[in-house]
Order: structure tokens, then C-alpha cells, then sequence
């Protein structure tokens, strides 16, 4: 069949011709035989994919695609949605995976027959997994009841996949990381099993897709292939989904141990369990809010381990999918300040062990849910605002956590290490207690001075580093020798005050520092040398340029520059190889270091050289910086162009230095409601011989060496400042 129903936008278009969205709205109104929109509004229609390649190929504008954005294409324009896409991609995918030989079967023929043949094969591979559902009007023959699976004993899990959700049971609201909270339902939904199987006619218009999505499993792998695609839609829908970063989910699965089962009632995108070591014998529990989530984080799962996933979707607090579970460990990102979260019908539910939650304390509802799911002995680390730790409303609960020896470790994270970044979250570290402690004490550890100056984040290695080693010392010996601060094993007794307030830094001595007044001399004297430096690269006085010799030069754009040849255009990726440092925009604007991060995928990325040109295209401001020999070989990242000259014919700095002009980039920039947008190929700059580019070049190069030593200049004083105050205050620096 024909790949009508994909639809794709003028942006598409654009990204599949390689032009700006301009000249697609050109080509609308200058040539008759364009396609017609088939769907999308007016002022942002949508036209059949197939009918735009024809078009593009006939007048020979169709450029060089990659199979990935084709791919990818395909996907955003699907007529169900791109969430259904990805879900009939996974299934796909897994089937490669598992079992490739019936994949090249049943795809050999038309897509008719793939569309009827391929239910009954996701079948027989997602049903084993503990993934599949019965379709709709669908026997269940020999499945397990959902409520008995999930009361099987915990060793030998039996699937909990073939719940079925009652017709028209509304969805109730979205616990984890995942989409805005919807109003309660008045009676809650049950569990129902994370995937269900689709039937021919749902999978018919996801055929070209699957045969493309297949095309690059075969090159890139069907792991590596899911990843990038649901990479790119969680990229594009940022303000839909709250991600748990790869580090800080590391950082958790370590702080749990070696669990053999994992659950993690409030999944998301699955980042928790993914960063648990897959292992044959591991079996993963998994459950959220949204239908959505819940299926690709299923999915997800299933394509990183071999291990059973049993994954549902409903409201964890109101309608439990595995009451009888209990796991070794529960690794839990809980939705923060929910006041929907189920207050008023839970108020005689078993799991409240430590005191019912208050309205306002829905984190502290999730802590026992944890707790309830666990086996005596059994951790659960969750992430939580650092609020929890000090209301009022919730002292209670914290103090018979306390007591009983439930809760064991409070970390406080640098700000930036989840969202929302500007606040610095905790972790707590919670054990079911299998026996009264003899001389109870809590870890309380503060990594906050690991915060990263810039949006890179925080020093990951060093906050993992400490933790892990503060908690496996408590966790071996209960308790641990004072780090001033860092980490300290308090007593209960000494917690149990009228507050009741875990936060770290309220209970923990301040860092030993017995040289503060030596730091600060030398941070001075630094200064002193990088203002000498300053003062020296000063611009001399501009002298003005006589009337009769400011005449106006020859100019060129970077789009002719770049059609010449003169030089190579590329643009930021989406994803690249794990732990390669990322030139972001920030870096750019900032003129710092590489600090960012790309999701991990097997995509080609643009890594950087000396002599290249980079600027940030969104945000309107003014920058272009020449990359060094020390900033060579990083990863570009989104929202950068990279401008790559030839020495023969560009002087790199030349380039730089002119496509910086203020008046420049409002030419070239456009403007909607809440963002700027500079198209780079507009950029000019005048036509001049080698020689007199240099001249340029090395007045600019001046320029930049003088920026960067104001910036220097500025950072040393802000350390300085801040070092001062620190000394006086607490004694360690005398007034006089």
C-alpha cells in the first residue's frame, strides 16, 4: 500500500529538501502542481508524505535524506500519533530482536499480509515476556488473572499481564514522570496491562514505517533504533514528560544494591530500571498513570533485558497492579506536590504503616507505598523535594520512619540534578526494618558542592563517589566517622525534636578549612595578574574611518560561501555516543568549556575542530566562537550550527568576527511570540582578499582574548567576594 496517511509539515519539507520553511512557502505559490494539504489548520497544514517525495524528486529538490529522518518522518506523520507510532515500532522491534526469522516471513509479502500476519507473532513473543494482552474481543485461553499473578510469590512471579480494563473505565490521573494530573475519576480505574496487542486494521498504516524502522535495526541494532526514535519524541515534547537523568538514576540503582526484584511504581520512561544491571535472573515490576508511558516504557524495557517485565498502567496509589509484590528493591521518581493523589478515599488503606499522609504530603503516601512493596530487609530509594524533609504537616510520619528504623539515608543533591534544576533535591534511602536497630542512626550526606556553575550539571562523578561511599561505610557498620561538610551519621534521638527536619545541611558541621585565609590570598593574586592581563588587551582608541574611505564593500552570505565551497555547514545533533563531551548552546553563549550531555543513540554526530566557527541559532544573541585546539572534539549540540572554512580561502577568525555584527543577525534573525531564530545561510560578510581577512582576523582574535579575560576577571572576583563573606562569618578570616 501507498504511504498516504503519513502526513509531514512544511518544516518536514524543509528538513527533507535541506532549505529553509521560505522556500518551501515559495515553492507553494510558484509552482500549480505542489501537493494540496490533507490535513493540519491553515496556518500549519500537513500533506501526504508520499505525494511530497514524488513532487521533490520530480523537480529534482529531493535531497541526499538519511534513513533515520525518513524514519523518523514517517513517525511524527502518522495518522494515529507519533505515542502510537513508537508503540507499534516497539512491538516491531522486539520481534526483530527476539525473533528475526519470523520478522524476514512475514514481511516478505504485501503489507496486507504483514498487517494480518504480524498480530499473531507479537503474540508469541510479547506473551512469553509477561508483555502482551489479549486483543479486543480476544479469548485469553490459559493466561494468569492479573490479581493472582500479582500474589504469586516474588521468586517465581507469575505474568501480571492479562488484566482486562472494564469498557469505558475512565483513566485516572497520571502518577510518575509523566503528563499534567487530570482530575480523579469518581471511582478508580483497574490496573490493565501495559500493552495490548494491536490488530491488523490498527497496524495496516504503521506498515511502511515498520519496513523502514526494520531497514535500520538492521544497521544500527533494534535496541539502539527504539532508543533514537524515543529519544528524538521525548526531545520534541519536552513540557510533556519529566525524565530522571541517566546519572542520577545510576546513582539510585546503586544506592539498591543487587536486587534480584525490582519495582518501580511510578516508571515513566522507564530510566530507573533501565540503569539496573539487566540480568537473566532480575525480574522488573513496573507501573504508571499514563497508558502511554506504561506501553513504552514496557517496551522499552524489554528490548534492554531479557529479564520478565511486568508493567501496567493505573493510578499506583488508587488501583495497585501488584499488592502481593514483595520486591527486593523499589527505585521511585514520584510526581512532587500532587494534592490529587487519592487523600480522601485511602484514608483507611493498610499501607499507611507510619501514619496516614496529609493531604498536602502526597510524596510521604509514596514512601510507604515503597515500603509496602518491599520484602523485610529490602531498600527503596527515592527522589523527593527537599520540602519533604521539613514540613510541618508531615513531622509525624518522618519521626515513626525514625523510630522504627525505616528510613536510614537523607542526601541532598546539587541543584540541577533533576528537574525542576533549580532546586536541589533529596534522596532518600529507605530500608522495610526486619528488626529494631540497637543504636539507631541516619546518614545525612550533602553533595551540593558538586553544583555546576554552568547548565552541564552537576559533577556527577563526585557526587557519586561520595555518596556510594558514605552509605556502603554506614550501611556496613551503622554508622560512620564524621566528614565535615559532607556526610554524618546522626542519632535518631538527637532528630526527634518538635520539627523533626532530615535536611543535611541544617545537622551537618561546616567544611574544615583551616587555610581559608592563604585560599583567599591566592585567589587575589590571581585576580590581581588576570586584571594586569586585561588592562593589556585593551582596544587601543578606535580611530574613525574619513567619510571618503568608508565606502561599502562587496558582501557575500554564508549560503553563497557555502555553495562555493568556501566552506561546510552543519547542524547539532540529536543523540551520539555515551560519555563524549557536548559543546552546547550555553557553552557557546558563555564561552566555556563542552558541559552538556545527548541522549544515547548510534546517530552520526558532528564532532568539532580546531578552525571551526560555531554559533547558537536560537535566542538572539549575537555570538560566533572559533573552536581551539582545546574544545576540539566535542560532540555539536542541538541549536548550533557549525561553520567548517576553507583555510585557503577563509580566515577562520575573519569569519567569526564579522558574523558577530549586531546589525548582522537582525537581518538574518526572525522573530515569533517567545523565541529568535538566526538563519545562518543569511549572514553576510564583505568580500575581501587573504590578506586584508587576516588583518581582520587578528584584530578580532584581540577582541576575544579580551572577552575571556573579563570573563576571568569576573569569575575570581565572585569567588573572592563570596570567599570573604564565608571567612568573616564564620571566624575563620578576622575583620581587621
Amino acid at each position: 500500500m501507498q504511504d498516504n496517511a503519513t502526513e509531514v509539515t512544511a518544516a518536514g519539507i524543509a528538513r527533507l529538501a535541506g532549505v529553509g520553511r521560505a522556500a518551501v512557502s515559495n515553492w507553494r505559490r510558484r509552482h500549480a502542481d505542489f501537493p494540496r494539504p490533507v490535513g493540519g489548520t491553515e496556518t500549519s497544514p500537513a500533506f501526504a508524505l508520499t505525494e511530497v517525495e514524488d513532487w521533490l524528486r520530480r523537480h529534482r529538490k529531493l535531497a541526499e535524506v538519511p534513513l533515520k529522518e525518513r524514519v523518523w518522518q514517517q513517525l511524527v506523520g502518522h495518522p494515529e500519533g507519533p505515542v502510537t507510532a513508537l508503540v507499534h515500532v516497539g512491538c516491531a522491534l522486539l520481534l526483530i530482536h527476539d525473533r528475526p526469522p519470523v520478522w524476514l516471513d512475514i514481511s516478505s509479502g504485501t503489507d496486507e499480509r504483514l498487517a494480518a500476519l504480524l498480530p499473531a507473532a507479537l503474540d508469541e513473543v510479547l506473551t512469553p515476556r509477561a508483555l502482551g494482552a489479549p486483543r479486543a474481543g480476544q479469548p485469553d485461553g490459559s493466561r494468569v488473572n492479573p490479581r493472582d499473578a500479582v500474589n504469586t510469590p516474588a521468586a517465581t512471579p507469575a505474568p501480571a499481564s492479562a488484566a482486562a480494563t472494564a469498557p469505558g473505565t475512565p483513566t485516572p490521573a497520571t502518577p510518575g514522570t509523566s503528563t499534567p494530573a487530570t482530575p480523579a475519576a469518581p471511582a478508580p480505574a483497574e490496573p490493565r496491562p501495559a500493552l495490548e496487542l494491536p490488530t491488523a486494521p490498527r497496524l495496516l498504516p504503521s506498515v511502511p514505517l515498520l519496513r523502514g524502522v526494520a531497514e535500520l535495526a538492521a544497521g544500527t541494532g533494534a535496541r539502539h533504533t527504539f532508543e533514537f526514535l524515543l529519544g528524538r519524541h521525548l526531545d520534541a515534547n519536552p513540557r510533556q514528560y519529566t525524565l530522571t537523568p541517566p546519572d542520577l538514576a545510576g546513582l539510585m540503582a546503586a544506592l539498591a544494591g543487587t536486587p534480584a526484584t525490582v519495582l518501580d511504581p511510578a516508571c515513566g520512561t522507564g530510566a530507573l530500571l533501565r540503569a539496573v544491571a539487566p540480568r537473566p535472573d532480575r525480574v522488573l515490576y513496573a507501573q504508571d498513570g499514563a497508558p502511554d508511558l506504561a506501553a513504552l516504557t514496557a517496551l522499552r524495557l524489554a528490548l534492554h533485558t531479557r529479564a520478565p517485565v511486568h508493567a501496567a498502567a493505573g493510578d499506583t496509589l488508587r488501583a495497585d497492579a501488584h499488592p502481593g509484590l514483595r520486591a527486593d528493591a523499589v527505585l521511585c521518581h514520584p510526581p512532587f506536590n500532587e494534592r490529587n493523589w487519592g487523600h480522601d478515599e485511602l484514608a483507611y488503606d493498610p499501607r499507611w504503616e507510619y501514619g496516614f499522609p496529609a493531604r498536602t504530603e502526597s510524596e510521604l503516601a509514596w514512601v510507604q507505598h515503597a515500603l509496602a512493596r518491599l520484602r523485610e530487609g529490602g531498600t527503596a530509594v527515592l527522589l523527593m523535594p527537599p520540602a519533604a524533609a521539613s514540613r510541618r504537616s508531615g513531622r509525624r510520619i518522618r519521626a515513626d520512619l525514625l523510630r522504627r528504623g525505616a528510613l536510614r539515608a537523607v542526601v541532598a543533591l546539587p541543584a540541577g540534578a533533576a528537574p525542576p534544576y533549580s532546586v536541589p533535591l533529596h534522596l532518600w534511602v529507605l530500608r522495610r526494618p526486619d528488626r529494631a536497630p540497637a543504636q539507631p542512626e541516619v546518614l545525612l550526606v550533602d553533595a551540593g558542592r558538586y553544583t555546576d556553575d554552568g547548565r552541564g550539571g552537576p559533577d556527577w562523578p563526585g557526587v557519586r563517589e561520595t555518596v556510594l561511599d558514605a552509605w556502603h561505610a554506614f550501611d556496613g557498620a551503622g554508622r560512620i566517622d564524621e566528614r565535615p561538610g559532607l556526610a554524618r551519621s546522626v542519632p535518631v534521638i538527637e532528630l526527634l525534636d518538635d520539627d523533626v527536619d532530615l535536611a543535611p545541611a541544617r545537622h551537618l558541621p561546616p567544611p574544615a578549612d583551616t587555610d581559608g585565609a592563604g585560599r583567599l590570598a591566592d585567589v587575589r593574586e590571581r585576580l590581581d595578574e588576570t586584571l594586569r592581563l586585561t588592562s593589556r588587551l585593551a582596544p587601543p582608541p578606535a580611530e574613525p574611518v574619513p567619510p571618503a574611505a568608508s565606502g561599502r564593500l562587496p558582501l557575500t552570505t554564508v549560503g553563497e560561501l557555502a555553495r562555493a565551497g568556501a566552506l561546510v555547514m552543519r547542524t547539532g545533533g540529536h543523540g551520539g555516543p555515551a560519555r563524549v563531551p557536548v559543546l552546547t548552546d550555553h557553552d557557546v553563549l558563555a564561552g566555556t568549556a563542552p558541559s552538556g550531555t545527548l541522549p544515547e543513540s548510534e546517530e552520526e554526530p558532528v564532532l568539532t575542530e580546531a578552525g571551526d566557527v560555531v554559533l547558537p541559532v536560537l535566542g538572539g544573541g549575537a555570538v560566533a566562537r572559533v573552536v581551539d585546539e582545546a574544545r576540539a572534539g566535542a560532540v555539536l549540540g542541538r541549536n548550533l550550527v557549525l561553520l567548517r572554512p576553507d583555510p585557503a580561502a577563509l580566515d577562520a577568525w575573519f569569519l567569526a568576527g564579522f558574523l558577530r555584527g549586531t546589525a548582522n543577525h537582525r537581518r538574518a534573525s526572525s522573530y515569533a511570540s517567545t523565541a529568535t531564530r538566526l538563519d545562518v545561510r543569511r549572514l553576510q560578510l564583505p568580500r575581501l582578499a587573504p590578506d586584508e581577512q587576516r588583518r581582520y582576523g587578528a584584530r578580532f582574535r584581540d577582541l576575544d582574548a579580551f572577552e575571556r579575560a573579563l570573563r576571568e576577571a569576573g569569575r575570581l572576583g565572585e569567588q573572592l567576594v563570596r570567599g570573604m563573606y564565608d571567612g568573616l562569618t564564620d571566624g575563620t578570616i578576622a575583620p581587621d
